[in-house]
Order: C-alpha cells, then sequence, then structure tokens
C-alpha cells in the first residue's frame, strides 16, 4: 500500500464513523432547536406510511439517554466493521440498514420503532458471526473481543424491558447473520513458512544446511580450518636490551 492509499484509507476508516455519530446527533439537535418532534418518521409496522421510516428511523432518537447509549457502539463496530471488513463495508451498511428496517416492520408491535440500535445489532451481528464463518484467526479474535464488549446486548433481542424496540434489536441481529452468510469475500492468507509445510524435509533446507548435526556453523568451521587464526604477539625492547 503507497503512502497516498494508506492515507486515504486512514481518512475513510476515521470519517466513516464521525460521520455516523455527527448525523445522528445533527438530527437530534435539529428536533430541540425547531421545537419538533421527528418520531412520526419511525417504522410504523404493517402500515404504508410507516415504509419511510426504513429510511429515517436510525437517525432518530428520543432522549439524549438514547442517544447517548446508541453512540459509542455505533463508533467503535462501524470503525470495526470498515476496518477488517473494508471491501463490503459498504454493503452491509446499506442492506444491514434496508432488511432491517423492513423486518421490524414485518415483525414489530403498533408503534413507532426508532433509533440507531438496529443498526448497530446488524454490526455487532454480522462481525461476530463472519469471524466464526470465515475461521481466520484475527476475524474470530474480533468475534470474541464483540462478545466479550458487546455480548449483554443478547438479551435485548427479547421483550425483557418495556418501551425497547426488542423486535428491532431482533431484525437487527437476524439481518447480521444473514449478511455474514450470504456476503462473501476473500480474507488474507497467513503466510506459511518453510517448515509449516507437510512434506517438509529438513535434509533439503538450504538454510539448515548450513549448520552440522552439533549447530556450529559450518562455512566458517571450514574457513578457520583452511586459514587458522594467527596470534601476533607486540612487545618492547627494554631499556637494559
Amino acid at each position: 500500500m503507497s503512502e497516498n492509499q494508506y492515507f486515504k484509507f486512514t481518512l475513510e476508516l476515521l470519517l466513516i464513523p464521525l460521520f455516523a455519530v455527527l448525523s445522528i446527533w445533527t438530527v437530534f439537535w435539529i428536533e430541540l432547536k425547531a421545537g419538533i418532534n421527528l418520531n412520526e418518521y419511525g417504522v410504523f409496522p404493517r402500515d404504508l406510511s410507516g415504509l419511510r421510516g426504513v429510511l429515517f428511523s436510525p437517525l432518530i432518537h428520543s432522549s439524549v439517554d438514547h442517544l447517548y447509549h446508541n453512540t459509542i457502539p455505533l463508533a467503535i463496530l462501524s470503525l470495526a466493521l470498515f476496518y477488517f471488513y473494508r471491501p463490503k463495508a459498504w454493503k452491509v451498511l446499506f442492506w444491514g440498514w434496508m432488511l432491517s428496517g423492513l423486518l421490524t416492520w414485518v415483525i414489530g408491535r403498533e408503534s413507532y420503532h426508532i433509533g440507531a440500535s438496529g443498526i448497530i445489532y446488524v454490526l455487532a451481528s454480522f462481525i461476530f458471526f463472519k469471524g466464526i464463518f470465515q475461521k481466520h484467526f484475527r476475524l474470530v479474535a474480533l468475534s470474541l473481543t464483540v462478545v466479550f464488549i458487546y455480548g449483554s446486548m443478547l438479551w435485548y433481542i427479547f421483550p425483557i424491558e418495556e418501551g425497547v424496540s426488542w423486535e428491532g434489536h431482533l431484525s437487527g441481529f437476524l439481518t447480521g447473520l444473514l449478511l455474514a452468510r450470504w456476503l462473501r469475500f476473500e480474507v488474507p492468507v497467513p503466510k506459511k513458512y518453510n517448515w509449516e509445510e507437510e512434506h517438509y524435509n529438513e535434509d533439503e533446507d538450504e538454510f539448515l544446511q548450513h549448520f552440522d548435526e552439533d549447530g556450529n556453523f559450518i562455512e566458517n568451521t571450514k574457513k578457520e580450518e583452511e586459514n587458522p587464526p594467527r596470534i601476533q604477539y607486540e612487545y618492547k625492547r627494554s631499556k637494559e636490551d
């Protein structure tokens, strides 16, 4: 990767989570400043006008507390998505946004479902299951990290707390699982050294041929035998001589 490509990658990596967080905070600030309530632009299940919530609901939040609890996971998980799954990150984000919203519209209660938590569940679910499916040690480690940090989120795909859109959480979780299974791409293949190969033979290893059975470097030994080290003594004559 050239210096210019690295700079572009780093810039994109930082700007996307920042833009996501600024978007939800800006919409909330507009609501406060204009004295309006945009909840009616959330997902309202099985109502044609409620379909607009598929597009707008992740940007709308009911309170500062609601907004705050979605900000940090959204920033961290979107950063992880674009760092580890950059080739498919935009597809995950687009389809995750659309499908989780549509599924919420199908299975949700007759109420307005708002907030970025559906997208957060998409990201957490996708990152976890994709790492497991790919069986790549770095991605599996990332999956375990997500479980360690956000494992408690799993409980909220069930109706355990009144006023929380568990349907939106469940929709995001199932959408992330579906995308992890559906979207395929190559992951970097770890480099294998000669000694890791199944048919590795030490006698054919060019590097090991430079050493004898005792571990001595053969070329140096030969040179010492052909040209034994010479010792030179320097001395001064005494005044008496």
